[in-house]
């Protein structure tokens, strides 16, 4: 059996649509089938709508109406692009894909895993086209209320499936909870550790929501570059200052603080 643990952190909101090398071997969403579902749900939406569900701008409902409306059905389109390059928030500047040789492709494609209201589960070199649906929109559909009820067990049952074979259980949640509650559902199965980022301010520990979110980036890269399989060696993680601190840990929730 090979010890391999797996990572999944959050889109963004934050989208980067200019080119990219086209050489890079990309693969297709595992669950199209289900994003197809979700794509056709929000043809049927007005601007208004969409605005209304997403509590968002004119400007921003009008855009994603008309992505909604032109949305392709071949996941190869000529606006697509992998998805650890398509997101362009603040998780995404402490992952820097841009950068990526062959051997950490390889190594992210085998190891680390994006949630998506819109896709449920990506790989890094999935495709993807511009959109926006977080997860916790309250999209009414045939099977629920909401994208969880959406996605029920879909995503956890497909993260069980890449986690076959290996002998490490273990899930490393760089997530938001609003992402992480699509995959923690009793079929999951895995141990979930959880890293928490804090900082020290006028003496206290605190969590600073942009640093958090980079740092979350940061731990997925220092992964990917030093190939770890051991989720104990991500306490070695030391980039930007952050540091392990044993004794604010338990064995499912692991304190980084600078």
């Amino acid at each position: 059996m090979v010890n391999k643990m797996y990572a999944v952190i959050s889109p963004a909101k934050k989208l980067n649509c200019s080119g990219w090398n086209r050489d890079l071997e990309f693969t297709k969403p595992s669950l199209l089938d289900h994003t197809t579902g979700l794509v056709e749900e929000m043809k049927n939406k007005s601007t208004d709508e969409i605005g209304q569900l997403m509590k968002i701008s004119e400007k921003l409902s009008a855009l994603n109406f008309e992505r909604y409306q032109s949305f392709s059905a071949d996941p190869e389109c000529e606006d697509a692009k992998p998805a650890a390059l398509m997101f362009d928030g603040d998780t995404y500047t402490g992952l820097q894909a841009q950068d990526f040789g062959q051997s950490d492709w390889e190594f992210a494609q085998a190891h680390l895993g994006i949630l998506s209201g819109l896709y449920g589960l990506l790989r890094p070199l999935d495709l993807i086209q511009p959109h926006r649906l977080e997860m916790g929109t309250r999209l009414a559909t045939g099977r629920g209320t909401n994208l969880y009820a959406y996605w029920g067990d879909e995503i956890a049952s497909l993260l069980q499936q890449r986690n076959e074979g290996n002998s490490d259980n273990t899930l490393v949640n760089l997530a938001s909870n609003e992402y992480f509650k699509s995959a923690s559902r009793p079929s999951l199965g895995m141990d979930v550790v959880t890293p928490t980022f804090k900082e020290m301010r006028d003496g206290k520990l605190k969590l600073i929501s942009f640093s958090a979110k980079r740092a979350r980036g940061s731990m997925a890269r220092f992964m990917i570059k030093n190939q770890i399989e051991n989720p104990e060696d991500l306490k070695g993680f030391d980039v930007d200052g952050y540091r392990f601190d044993p004794n604010q840990s338990t064995d499912n929730e692991w304190l980084f603080y600078r």
